[in-house]
């Protein structure tokens, strides 16, 4: 029923283009984050590489776990086509969201309010049957975090709020 493979096949990438929802999930050690996303916010770069588009929110525990040489795990199901779950076992790099070469890649959206870029070098490609996963209607995009992100940047609040929630607060004092 599974399979795993060091590397992207063409009908992976297809797989991943096609998705309107993925979920990304990093650790270095403390607490797994784990998170829904949604947009046209991904780029495949190449067989071993993505390109994450990071839109400001309420933590940046991603980058957290990048500059701790911590895991990424990004996981794509299908929910309207035929079963699959494709998890991309990966190491990150948080890239300036003023790179040119990687705006490039996104010259088709508008990247006013995005927080920064995450490249997303995958050294594990694993395929599992997704039979057990629910069939979903995609109805449309919220917009309301990007249009956020955007007023607060117009405004000029935007790196403010990002420096304020650069390092997420310790979650040790909630442990057990």
């Amino acid at each position: 029923m599974g399979s795993r493979s060091s590397a992207l096949s063409d009908s992976d990438k297809e797989f991943i283009l096609q998705q309107k929802l993925f979920f990304i999930a990093s650790s270095s050690g403390s607490e797994v984050n784990l998170s829904p996303k949604g947009y046209e916010c991904l780029r495949v770069i190449n067989n071993n590489a993505l390109l994450y588009l990071d839109y400001a929110g309420s933590g940046n525990r991603t980058a957290r776990d990048i500059e701790a040489e911590g895991e990424i795990t990004v996981m794509f199901t299908a929910f309207d086509s035929p079963p699959m779950i494709l998890r991309l076992f990966c190491k990150g790099e948080i890239v300036d969201k003023e790179d040119q070469e990687m705006q490039k890649l996104f010259s088709s959206i508008d990247l006013k309010g995005m927080r920064q870029f995450i490249k997303l070098r995958i050294y594990c490609v694993e395929h599992s049957c997704g039979m057990s996963v629910p069939r979903y209607e995609f109805v449309s995009d919220r917009h309301e975090l990007k249009e956020w992100c955007q007023d607060e940047d117009r405004d000029g609040r935007l790196d403010t709020y990002v420096s304020k929630n650069a390092i997420p607060p310790d979650l040790n004092e909630f442990r057990p």
